[in-house]
């Protein structure tokens, strides 16, 4: 037996070891020179004698044993269980325990790593990255991570689940939902389409997107038009005798799965989609497409020579030239050769001097910079294609009103493509292929019809000043018969023949003394107006205000109005919340690019769906 000077200090066991004999028993603790605290869980101490008695891990027969022979007085064989000690923790070891996982702390910190891998677009693997452990450590070491599978199969779907509720309830109470899909094709060669919806609510344009579903079939309008009427359905989105609107690229197959698809329509093709098909016709014609080719060259060996790239660091800073990088176009997008060709006139100082250095020009092969003449056709072309560009940009926002902007900008367009008697050639026929172009698009009656209404209620163009007096006052007939037939009872019928027989007349009405003096001039509103009237007079009324400025915010303008015209601002809701673009589609391809990424090319569908939606609409 040990002396009283040689006791040991004693760790008592677990809560979770239950026999009776560790009523008398515990490990011994040393420290080491640098006063680390260290348990020696191999051997066990009496606290009766102070004896070392060996243990492994589960057996507490030499425990037992010791016991009944050195103190026999001790009934190990009384207890079954082990009461539970209660052990007051100092402060410091109490803020080394760690955290429950089912405590409120444990739950909020493994949500808010959901949110950061979803909303940051983050790997499911970051949370075994070692400096990523780190911090979490630095920040809160009692808190351990889950593994990735947990937060892929749990956390990130119970956070699907939660702002997926939230986006359901908001598009139930909306009445009015308009559309907007495209395809696309991930890194892994899976195809996609995504559908978006947009609404308005307390006069505040809303969007989201409603989902990113793989397509496995060929993309024929038939298996497009299937897919819609899923995501339609599966978001409850169906309004009585209304259909829904839909955006859409111009491709064939797209334009015939809207047509097919019952419910949806009209099909609006996207505006910055034909804008494109437009400029790009401007763009490859012969002249054009020479000088571009030229710019091209220069700009890809500036991109691709670190020596030429920092001499033209040199010659920017001496010129007193912004440190601006070239831009090399995208063949498919036509706004990245304005882009190039704008970069190109401003850093055109610094080329040329580039291309001059001695160090640079041994190195210059088959590159020339532009003739004076065609740098004033690059200059006619960026005038030309401003407008465009401003378009283009203007349409593309996801919080304002943009289908009816759509015929007056195409009429102002083709205005700025009107031939001017100082125009060159090149940009003659420039201006002819954008105007050919753009004069086929649109050109459905129904279609047209549709637009006009979405310029009408839109208080920056309801003067319609793009239209002649006849098309205006017809506009107006459509906005009264639609409002009429979606809000109210149908049309008054026209009285009958007058041939039917009198009714007999009834004697006059005594007038009382108020009646007699005041007569007429003070007499109630008729209460005998038909519904037809009451919205005749209404939109009228509208009609004749004054337009509020191209600046200012449709919508802020019918909040306040709303109450004045109360069935012209229903059907206002219905047009203004429809996209003039398949931008906010399209603007998930790039999301997607980030989430199917080249170190997560085999990511499931259904996770891809679910990162992108929570990405998009998840408020944190």
């Amino acid at each position: 037996m040990a002396s009283e000077g040689d006791k040991p200090q004693i760790e008592p066991p677990p809560a979770s070891y239950k026999s009776a004999v560790w009523e008398h028993f515990g490990f011994p603790i040393r420290y080491s020179s640098d006063g680390h605290k260290n348990v020696d869980k191999t051997v066990t101490v009496c606290k009766i004698c102070m004896t070392r008695v060996p243990y492994s891990q589960g057996n507490t027969t030499n425990m037992t044993g010791h016991l009944r022979r050195h103190h026999p007085r001790v009934d190990s064989s009384r207890a079954q269980v082990r009461p539970k000690q209660f052990q007051q923790h100092t402060l410091p070891s109490a803020f080394k325990q760690p955290l429950s996982s089912h405590s409120d702390k444990h739950k909020t910190i493994t949500k808010a790593l959901g949110v950061f891998i979803a909303k940051d677009i983050q790997p499911y693997s970051v949370v075994d990255d070692a400096g990523f452990q780190h911090l979490i450590k630095t920040l809160e070491p009692r808190y351990e991570i889950p593994s990735r599978a947990h937060f892929s199969s749990k956390i990130i779907p119970e956070l699907y689940d939660e702002t997926r509720s939230k986006i359901e309830n908001k598009l139930a109470n909306a009445k009015h939902v308009a559309l907007t899909t495209d395809s696309w094709t991930s890194r892994a060669t899976e195809s996609y389409l995504t559908v978006t919806a947009h609404y308005i609510s307390d006069w505040q344009l809303e969007s989201a997107v409603l989902q990113t579903c793989p397509l496995f079939e060929n993309h024929t309008s038939s298996h497009l038009a299937d897919a819609l009427m899923s995501a339609v359905t599966d978001w409850k989105l169906e309004r009585p005798n209304i259909t829904i609107p839909v955006t859409t690229d111009n491709a064939r197959n797209m334009v015939n799965a809207i047509k097919e698809a019952a419910g949806l329509g009209p099909q609006i093709g996207c505006f910055a989609h034909i804008l494109n098909l437009a400029a790009k016709k401007a763009v490859a014609l012969q002249q054009t497409s020479r000088l571009l080719g030229k710019v091209r060259k220069v700009v890809a060996f500036f991109h691709k020579s670190t020596t030429a790239a920092n001499a033209l660091k040199v010659k920017q800073e001496m010129l007193n030239i912004p440190a601006h990088k070239l831009i090399h176009d995208t063949p498919t997008r036509w706004n990245t050769i304005y882009d190039m060709m704008e970069r190109y006139l401003e850093q055109q100082p610094a080329i040329y001097s580039a291309l001059m250095d001695k160090n640079i020009k041994k190195n210059v092969k088959d590159i020339a910079v532009l003739s004076d003449s065609e740098l004033t056709l690059a200059e006619e072309m960026i005038q030309l294609l401003k407008p465009l560009k401003t378009t283009t940009t203007l349409l593309s926002t996801e919080t304002a009103p943009s289908l009816s902007m759509v015929l007056p900008l195409k009429t102002m367009i083709l205005k700025s493509m009107d031939p001017a008697d100082h125009d060159s050639p090149a940009i003659k026929d420039a201006k002819a292929a954008i105007s050919e172009d753009l004069k086929s698009r649109y050109t459905d009656p129904d279609l047209q019809d549709y637009l006009n209404r979405a310029s009408f209620l839109d208080p920056r163009f309801k003067s319609l000043p793009n239209l002649d007096a006849a098309l205006c006052l017809n506009v107006c007939s459509g906005v009264i018969r639609e409002i009429i037939e979606q809000q109210g009872q149908p049309v008054a019928a026209e009285a009958g023949p007058s041939g039917s027989q009198n009714p007999p007349e009834s004697p006059p009405v005594k007038k009382s003394a108020m009646s007699e003096l005041f007569g007429d001039f003070f007499r109630a509103p008729d209460k005998t107006k038909t519904f037809d009237n009451i919205v005749e007079e209404e939109v009228m009324s509208y009609k004749a205000e004054d337009s509020i400025d191209t600046d200012a915010y449709p919508l802020a303008w019918w909040e306040l109005h709303e109450s004045k015209y109360p069935h012209v601002a229903k059907l206002a809701k219905q047009y203004l919340c429809v996209c003039a673009t398949s931008v906010p589609s399209e603007r998930v391809f790039s999301t997607a690019g980030d989430i199917v990424s080249a170190s997560r090319s085999r990511l499931a569908t259904e996770n891809v769906n679910k990162l992108i939606f929570l990405q998009k609409n998840m408020k944190i």
